[in-house]
């Protein structure tokens, strides 16, 4: 079934709406694109300007799924696109055609698309389609069993510290799945945000014994991980809000300071769709 929607003046054909893209939620395409369109609001002011890395789900989270960096064909003429150049691509490309989701028609078009999860890179594009310097650096903090969220707490609260003596302020998010994110406003585009957070994790990583740099799995077990290297440039992380897919719709989700230092239980950071929106009409967005 097609049914033909505007969207803030633009014009889209929305598909198979009763589709289950989770099936223990029982939570279908229709819901998936009610989720991002109520949340857009808060959303977009994370997205706009950032090249966009999607995983299509077409038949749910059950099913198979493909990361997509290039703006599909069929893609309309009004959604945003740049082209920059992937040194390096595993397609073997010069350069993608990257979309960016910069207004409601746009995310709307990618969640019809069954596209659940939603990853950005650290940095911006110009009005003219330029690669900026990075504008926020970021601390992906994965814990190795049979540490969890809550381990991943303490360790950002110690990133928190750190950063703050050297003049940084961070915002906590949760990944949506077992771990969560760091992020940290960065005007200074001249600095690198690599060498910046590979110093400090290993810093970190020396002066306490729940932390761990370096990316060796048999390093890894009861410890944080603090994945310093998603500041290269050519990396993505889950934007704030995104879905993800798991088997209940959970939210990367912005965190108060006060909820990273009451966590006792991973239970207590789990987010979904619902829990999401009600939570932003509440306090709004935590992000800055």
């Amino acid at each position: 079934m097609k049914v033909p929607v505007a969207v803030d003046g633009r014009q889209l054909v929305l598909t198979n709406l009763d589709k289950v893209l989770y099936p223990e939620a029982a939570f279908t395409k229709a819901e998936v694109i009610d989720y991002y369109s109520r949340i857009a609001p808060v959303m977009l002011p994370h997205l706009r300007g950032r090249p966009l890395t999607v995983k299509r789900y077409p038949n749910g989270v059950g099913g198979q799924f493909f990361f997509e960096k290039n703006a599909p064909r069929h893609t309309p003429s009004w959604v945003r696109r740049v082209t920059l150049p992937v040194p390096g691509s595993t397609m073997d490309r010069a350069s993608i055609d990257f979309a960016i989701i910069d207004d409601l028609p746009t995310l709307v078009y990618y969640a019809n698309l069954a596209a659940l999860e939603i990853h950005v890179p650290m940095w911006r594009v110009s009005a003219e389609g330029e690669a900026l310097p990075p504008d926020i650096l970021v601390f992906d903090l994965d814990p190795g069993p049979p540490a969890t969220i809550v381990e991943c707490c303490r360790v950002a609260a110690l990133l928190r510290d750190a950063l703050a003596a050297d003049g940084h302020d961070s915002y906590p998010k949760t990944s949506g799945n077992k771990g969560m994110q760091l992020h940290v406003p960065w005007p200074d585009g001249e600095r690198d945000t690599t060498a910046y957070a590979k110093a400090l994790a290993q810093r970190l990583d020396a002066e306490h014994a729940l932390v761990t740099s370096v990316m060796t799995k048999r390093l890894r077990p009861g410890k944080v991980f603090i994945d310093w290297s998603q500041n290269n440039p050519a990396k993505t992380t889950v934007a704030a809000y995104s879905l993800r897919a798991n088997p209940r719709p959970t939210v990367s989700t912005p965190l108060s300071w006060d909820e990273v230092a009451e966590c006792e239980s991973p239970d207590q950071l789990v987010f979904t769709a619902p829990d999401v929106l009600a939570r932003v009409a509440e306090v709004g967005d935590l992000f800055p």
